[in-house]
């Protein structure tokens, strides 16, 4: 009876499971198949572009953030669907779209901006002083999901190295806490310099450290604001909402007294749940160098810029983080201007826990040896557009894939190696 049995369960899957099988293996590709949207988003009433506005797909975790030309693409299942767009400065708004056929246009009303009528000269403070309590508060709540990050350095305004990562990512609601490289690709050509672990400026920073010591911390978001710190109250971002206070613009900069750290910016506060929204901050303490001893980096400024995503509540995960290095390098009696830009845009992200083994930053870090031990996949970086590139990076892109330059990666041993000494400031 056994054998008989399994004779008959035989004949059962070969009949019909077997099919069926067959059937679903055939389907797959088509279930699968995405539908391309491309667009722009504007300013309603000047027409402008918008850099790095959020669009998403309402209700999911599928978005992306426009680039500098206010561009964006982004793949979806299928349509009809309804994208969401968002800006500081500007109003969110939805826009249901049903064909791919022709190029979306998207366009948001400007926020009124208002000054409250508070004591001004306190108020931003304790805006400050509430964000940083918020903060650490609810440093321990994780975020898990991708970053995609490109890279270029340009020096003499030549484009000398291009780079593209997707990581496995773990954050919280104040910086990166931990990666895992998922698909890289890496292209250069020789040059008198190259920064192969820029990204560690990227990994490193963070607005808030549960690890160091909160009563020496040179950072805006510590005990030690109003020590360290002069700021002021800009205004005001009034959303749709009128039960809201809406997010409050601050200016910030370091006290003349303040020697050994210096810098400003703007950080983006929402009045009500004291949520950080945006931070952008300058500074001209690079801590980096080349491994070259004739070389020397002067007249540095570093931006890091952090924007967070558009949710309610008073936890939000990142949504994208800029970094952007401007510096002359002088060997000998020959000084070189360069720049090394970097984006980070972060996406489907999610708070369930994975098994991935997220590694933390670590100064030893070499982005080049990271992405050369992931196989090179053309097709992965031609159907995955994460952030649309502009029509400069797509001529940069193009320009090195024409040399064959992608896969064959430039050891870094080549030649001089710009390396960060230290990326956090805290």
């Amino acid at each position: 009876m056994q054998a008989t049995a399994q004779t008959s369960a035989s004949s059962f899957l070969r009949r019909w499971l077997l099919p069926v099988f067959l059937l679903l293996i055939g389907l797959a590709p088509a279930a699968q198949a995405q539908v391309q949207l491309k667009g722009v988003v504007i300013d309603k009433e000047t027409k402008e572009r918008l850099p790095f506005a959020s669009v998403a797909v309402l209700g999911t975790g599928n978005g992306t953030a426009t680039n500098m030309e206010g561009e964006f693409t982004l793949n979806v299942s299928k349509l009809p669907i309804t994208l969401v767009a968002s800006e500081l400065g500007h109003l969110r708004d939805t826009l249901r779209i049903s064909s791919a056929t022709q190029a979306i246009e998207i366009g948001l009303a400007s926020a009124s901006i208002v000054l409250p009528e508070v004591k001004v000269g306190s108020y931003p403070f304790q805006l400050v002083d509430r964000a940083f309590r918020n903060v650490q508060r609810n440093y321990r709540r994780k975020f898990f999901g991708k970053a995609f990050y490109r890279q270029i350095t340009r020096i003499d305004n030549e484009p000398t190295e291009l780079q593209e990562v997707v990581w496995n990512v773990k954050t919280n609601n104040a910086r990166i806490e931990g990666t895992a490289i998922a698909q890289g690709r890496y292209a250069g050509k020789q040059a008198i310099t190259n920064f192969g672990n820029f990204s560690l400026y990227t990994k490193s920073y963070g607005l808030y450290d549960a690890n160091a010591d909160t009563t020496k911390s040179l950072a805006l978001l510590s005990p030690n604001v109003v020590k360290n710190y002069e700021l002021e109250l800009k205004g005001i971002v009034s959303g749709a909402d009128t039960t809201k206070g809406g997010i409050a613009e601050i200016a910030f900069n370091t006290r003349p007294e303040l020697t050994k750290y210096q810098s400003e910016g703007t950080i983006w506060i929402d009045i009500d749940t004291y949520r950080v929204v945006r931070y952008h901050m300058t500074t001209p303490n690079f801590t980096g160098g080349t491994n070259n001893p004739n070389q020397k980096f002067r007249n540095t400024k570093l931006e890091i810029e952090m924007s967070f995503q558009n949710t309610e509540g008073e936890v939000a995960p990142l949504e994208y983080m800029k970094t952007n290095l401007t510096a002359t390098l002088v060997s000998g009696k020959d000084v070189t201007p360069l720049n090394v830009s970097s984006f980070t845009f972060f996406y489907d992200t999610n708070t369930t826990p994975t098994n991935i083994p997220y590694a933390r930053v670590n100064l030893k870090d070499r982005d080049l040896e990271a992405i050369q031990s992931i196989k090179y996949d053309p097709a992965f970086w031609a159907n995955n557009p994460v952030v649309r590139r502009t029509p400069v990076e797509d001529e940069v892109i193009a320009s090195f894939e024409k040399k064959g330059a992608f896969g064959t990666m430039v050891k870094p041993a080549a030649k001089p190696n710009g390396r960060a000494a230290n990326g956090r400031r805290e």
